[in-house]
């Protein structure tokens, strides 16, 4: 009924994101090919996987049947897959998920002695907002994620810090009224975006927001164009295009610091493939 497996793959990233154009821009299709992968899917198994009304996409109740179908397929298929009698010979494909900055800054060095030890593995890079990492790895969508580490973890998770970056407050260089008083730049949502609301809560203050963009890098354009102050993981900054538009400014006291993490599903440990990448990037 279903032969394709990244017709699952497109299937679950709609299910979590409940929007055509965000999931065809992350998966790299079509709108056009989007809609024929769900209609193709919808007619094999005779049901409507997604309500599509005026306030938006909803998973339909079949819809939330097959996406627990789809998660559970989709990691069978790679155990069976990866399944092999000699470790040295792993085949198959892992996808990880980080975002823009830890793919340039982190997972060269992190990714390098699983690729020299096991090159059949076909790696697949997935980038998106980083509040979404740990979602998209519960849920199946990708193998594992490098992100942020929340001070409770998921119990189905595991993590390994692999980098620790602090916290700073950033805006424009020419701005005029630069300082810590507002208006702020802040993440939608996230750890970041918690980590500077407990920040603000221990100084007793209700922060000026001026705008709420989804990702670290759209955070940095508003500030340089004086939107407003930021807060961003230094690792960010030091990655930005923009990072000499922008300064510093200190805070007391700093904001916590920010661990950030290999996460995988603990019950992943067992199959070859993800045994090798922990065993591999271990310290």
């Amino acid at each position: 009924m279903v032969n394709d497996h990244r017709e699952l793959r497109l299937f679950l990233h709609l299910a979590q994101t409940l929007n055509f154009g965000r999931t065809s821009l992350d998966c790299h299709v079509s709108p056009a090919t989007l809609t024929r992968t769900v209609q193709r899917l919808e007619a094999g198994l005779g049901h409507q996987l997604f309500d599509r009304g005026p306030r938006g996409v909803s998973l339909t109740a079949e819809g939330h049947r097959f996406r627990a179908y789809a998660i559970e397929a989709l990691g069978l298929w790679r155990t069976y897959r990866e399944e092999h009698p000699d470790p040295a010979e792993l085949t198959g494909r892992l996808a990880v998920f980080a975002t823009v900055t830890a793919c340039q800054a982190l997972l060269p060095d992190l990714l390098a002695p699983f690729r020299a030890a096991h090159p059949q593995v076909r790696l697949d890079l997935r980038t998106g907002d980083a509040a979404a990492a740990l979602a998209r790895l519960d849920e199946g969508e990708v193998d594992a994620a490098v992100a942020g580490i929340p001070a409770r973890l998921p119990g189905p998770l595991v993590s390994r810090t692999v980098a620790v970056t602090e916290l700073v407050f950033v805006t424009a260089r020419d701005r005029a009224d630069a300082g810590l008083d507002g208006p702020f730049v802040l993440p939608h949502r996230g750890l970041v975006r918690e980590a500077a609301d407990r920040w603000f809560r221990g100084r007793g203050v209700t922060p000026d927001v001026a705008a709420e963009p989804d990702g670290h890098e759209g955070l940095l354009t508003l500030v340089a164009l004086g939107c407003g102050t930021g807060v961003v993981p230094r690792l960010v900054l030091d990655n930005s295009a923009v990072r000499d538009r922008l300064t510093v400014l200190p805070a007391t006291p700093p904001p916590e610091p920010f661990p950030i993490g290999l996460c995988v599903r603990r019950t992943d440990l067992r199959r070859p493939l993800m045994s090798a990448l922990w065993s591999l990037t271990g310290p």
